[in-house]
């Protein structure tokens, strides 16, 4: 297993020119907020009758037209997302419209519909690759945090995508209920053969519920911390976490020996500038994880939201106490994480900074112990 994740060459050359060219490389699709797992951190699920209710969900047409505008303005990369995206009864329907106009499609799941025909559908003409969110690593897990006991039903099928040659990466968010499987997710990894991204920072739910910034069913700044360490401790050899640990303490010290920065950074990652999300009911914005800035592609057509949504998140800046600090370089966080935790975007995220800091010198306190051995 990779002890990182790294994005093709190609992958980061086309956002490279896209940058410079104002061009939509990809793009997230969040196909619906309904899924069969009720996970207590998700920031969109809602039920089945919450969305038949409301009445918004894009139609496989409507997805189509949108993605077909899109590929005309320059996207290649598309993520089908949820929710669950195959709860949709017309997900092939999609899947094969966005196949025939040449998108190179990944898709999150959870992992657990991936059977039968709906195997059978892939296996016959699979996604670029499968991101499958692996929750626990047993059944009672998976009932605790998902409410359902799928633990070997998704193992298995993870094992039959990759017995196919199917390509696929696991996701693995660590939360209160899962903090006790680490070891056990990692040699599954292991015993898989796949990649495991992992985090301990849990946005909060602020898309379910507008008034929750800065609150979540998460671990504590200083959990979040310890877990963290914990998945290094288990990836890395001792060598590896030592140079880990001293790259983590020359990035603070450069930015110490800095020029200062005196105003707050824009968005620096790919979001607003060559990537983009439309929600299941069609908004767009720059990430999945805000509400705002928001257009509307069916009302203006895509390329008309597309150069809007440039010009809004052009206009963000982040904290200037940000961009000043020391642990800026070794630190997670973006616009996104900003607005989310203190409903603005140049608002100081007191939970990220308590885990960078203590991520730090738990590292540090680790390190040290290992090098006495």
């Amino acid at each position: 297993m990779n002890k990182t994740s790294t994005e093709p060459y190609i992958s980061t050359y086309l956002h490279q020119k896209g940058r410079r060219l104002g061009i939509p490389v990809a793009g997230n699709f969040e196909l619906t907020a309904r899924c069969n797992f009720n996970c207590p951190m998700c920031y969109v699920h809602m039920s089945e009758e919450q969305v038949r209710a409301s009445g918004k969900e894009l139609s496989a047409r409507q997805w189509l037209t949108l993605a077909r505008e899109a590929r005309d303005k320059g996207m290649i990369f598309v993520l089908l997302t949820g929710g669950e995206p195959l709860v949709r009864k017309d997900f092939f329907e999609i899947y094969r419209g966005m196949k025939e106009m040449g998108l190179l499609i990944s898709i999150n799941t959870n992992g657990s519909m991936l059977r039968g025909q709906v195997l059978e559908e892939f296996l016959k003409d699979p996604p670029f690759r499968f991101n499958i969110s692996l929750y626990g690593g047993c059944n009672e897990t998976y009932q605790k945090m998902c409410g359902i006991p799928a633990y070997d039903r998704v193992k298995e099928n993870i094992r039959t995508l990759r017995s196919a040659g199917v390509e696929v990466s696991l996701n693995l968010s660590i939360t209160p209920y899962n903090f006790q499987d680490l070891e056990r997710i990692y040699a599954d990894a292991l015993e898989l053969g796949v990649n495991v991204k992992a985090s301990s920072y849990m946005y909060p739910s602020v898309r379910v519920n507008g008034e929750q910034f800065g609150c979540g069913n998460r671990l504590s700044a200083r959990e979040a911390a310890r877990y963290s360490v914990a998945w290094d401790e288990l990836r890395f050899t001792d060598e590896e976490f030592t140079l880990r640990a001293e790259n983590m303490l020359k990035k603070v010290a450069d930015v110490r020996e800095g020029c200062p920065v005196e105003p707050g950074e824009g968005v620096t990652c790919r979001a607003g500038s060559t990537s983009f999300w439309v929600t299941w009911d069609g908004k767009m914005m720059p990430c999945g994880m805000m509400t705002k800035p928001v257009v509307y592609p069916a009302e203006v057509g895509f390329s008309a939201a597309w150069e809007e949504l440039k010009t809004e998140t052009r206009k963000i800046r982040m904290p200037t106490g940000c961009a000043n600090c020391e642990n800026k370089e070794i630190c997670a966080v973006c616009a996104a994480v900003c607005f989310t935790e203190t409903g603005r975007f140049d608002g100081v995220p007191a939970y990220v900074c308590e885990k960078t800091r203590e991520q730090l010198r738990i590292t540090q306190e680790v390190c040290a112990e290992r090098n006495k051995k």
